[in-house]
């Protein structure tokens, strides 16, 4: 067997990561951060790196958060000690703010009206904007301040975290407004970018979205309450049932009173289409579209698109399942189980030494040799980013004695980078921004590769085009992107 190099799966190489999911429950009656702990549980797979929730008794609100797993940060005794009727959760992969205890989420500020406590998922273009306006806000504070007492005034707010989300807090908190709500409404038309906001002070849960809607958030129902979560198997696995999406543009603030619905601007629809291919859980419901049916859906138009003589389909699991029995089922040929993956990776920061290395250790996947010995495979995954999991798996795929492999991918080449709350490579490192397939094919050493066209992809979602963002795929951006961080991306 070959040696492997330093790179084979990557565990820095993990394909798009998602920047966060977001929960929040209005209860009374119910054990609200237990709630929210299952809620983010399901929410996993959008955020590995921090977790936390915050939750209110009407006159207080307690917050614990910390980095690591959900399973990991929390356990029960933790869960007693955030009683209440409110709760927000959220749970990190950063993409703005380093990852560290002080961005992880939910944050927390004091405001005129009360406490504020603030969970995000998406990715605020305009952050130069947004912390110039904090700083304006804190250095006229200071100034009263030191009118009104003769002490000095700062310099800056004083800020412990570099993520957009401490700036969203901040502003709410220093607004002038009468209270959350109007604060909330007159601070979402100047933030500009993608967000699904979830937010609380003692006595409302807030939930919010930007006006292109280009992250999910699902409103469900209790049988003594209200959820909100940013994809509806985390309603699911509490028992809430399905209302609706939170619509672009729209603020919903929940209480004592019952329900109440802000529009603060008007839809212009860039739903990000990575969520179909990749980022959200195959059973959420996304626009009124499973998204395990539009991945089958992929699979079968990959296979009408790039057909080939072969004996086996395979997926790189999970995520790349769906698509590939879609493929087997359009193309005749059988699905099987090729790959085995270790479902208690995840993310970790060990890295393995040169021996093990030198002995070509596999965390994440591993070959059945069985299955794979002498045939033509067919291998279905959704996306290729750097090209560094895919080349060692080719490799491993020969040494288990494949006698050919086809790579069949669920998406368009990846060529740009995402402002919008996706971390993917910079645009250098994204493999198809340099080579085209015939080359990325030769690069990852493969007999065939196959990529499904950006048309046959949207037809799969069965969402209008017009309405989806593809920026990541066609460099085709809905949102003004600021030069500052397109320079800062490669762009």
């Amino acid at each position: 067997m070959n040696a492997a190099s330093s790179d084979d799966f990557d565990l820095a190489d993990q394909g798009p990561q998602d920047e966060c999911g977001v929960f929040g429950v209005w209860a009374p009656g119910e054990e609200v951060a237990k709630l929210t702990y299952f809620g983010l549980y399901a929410l996993q797979h959008r955020g590995q790196e921090s977790a936390g929730i915050a939750a209110s008794n009407g006159k207080q609100i307690l917050i614990y958060r910390d980095m690591g797993l959900v399973s990991q940060v929390f356990d029960e005794s933790d869960l007693d000690t955030l009683p209440g009727h409110i709760a927000v959760g959220h749970t990190r992969y950063s993409t703005t703010g380093v990852s560290s205890w002080e961005n992880a989420q939910p944050t927390l500020g004091p405001t005129p009206f009360g406490t504020v406590a603030l969970a995000h998922n998406g990715n605020l273009t305009n952050f130069a904007d947004l912390q110039e306006m904090a700083d304006e806000k804190a250095a006229a504070r200071d100034e009263t301040v030191k009118a009104a007492t003769q002490k000095p005034a700062r310099t800056r707010s004083g800020r412990d975290s570099s993520n957009d989300t401490s700036l969203v807090t901040e502003l709410l908190a220093s607004s002038a407004a009468e209270n959350l709500t109007a604060a909330a409404r007159e601070l979402m038309p100047r933030l500009d970018g993608a967000f699904s906001l979830v937010f609380m002070d003692e006595h409302t849960l807030y939930a919010a979205r930007d006006r292109h809607g280009v992250r999910p958030l699902a409103l469900g129902r209790l049988e003594r309450g209200w959820v909100v979560a940013s994809e509806t198997a985390a309603l699911d696995i509490v028992g809430a049932s399905f209302v609706r999406e939170i619509e672009p543009g729209e603020l919903i603030a929940i209480d004592e009173d019952g329900l109440r619905s802000h529009r603060w601007a008007e839809p212009e629809q860039a739903r990000c289409v990575f969520e179909y291919v990749y980022l959200a859980r195959p059973d959420s419901v996304l626009n009124g579209k499973t998204v395990h049916a539009a991945r089958s859906e992929m699979g079968r138009q990959l296979a009408r698109e790039y057909p080939v003589d072969a004996d086996l389909v395979i997926a790189t699991p999970e995520s790349g399942t769906p698509a590939a029995v879609g493929y087997a089922e359009e193309s005749g040929i059988p699905f099987g189980q090729g790959l085995m993956k270790n479902a208690y990776v995840g993310r970790t920061f060990i890295q393995p030494s040169q021996t093990l290395r030198q002995l070509g250790i596999r965390l994440k996947l591993n070959p059945l040799k069985e299955n794979i010995a002498g045939r033509r495979l067919v291998v279905v995954d959704d996306s290729i980013v750097r090209g560094n999991t895919q080349r060692a798996l080719v490799r491993m795929l020969r040494e288990a004695g494949a006698k050919e492999i086809h790579i069949r991918i669920s998406s368009p080449p990846v060529k740009w980078p995402c402002f919008y709350g996706i971390d993917f490579a910079t645009r250098a490192e994204l493999i198809a921004n340099g080579l085209n397939t015939d080359e990325i094919c030769q690069s990852l050493g493969a007999d065939s590769l196959g990529y499904i066209s950006l048309d046959g992809m949207i037809a799969a979602t069965q969402q209008r085009e017009a309405e989806l963002c593809t920026a990541c795929f066609s460099g085709d951006y809905p949102i003004t992107v600021p030069d500052t961080a397109a320079a800062e991306r490669g762009c």
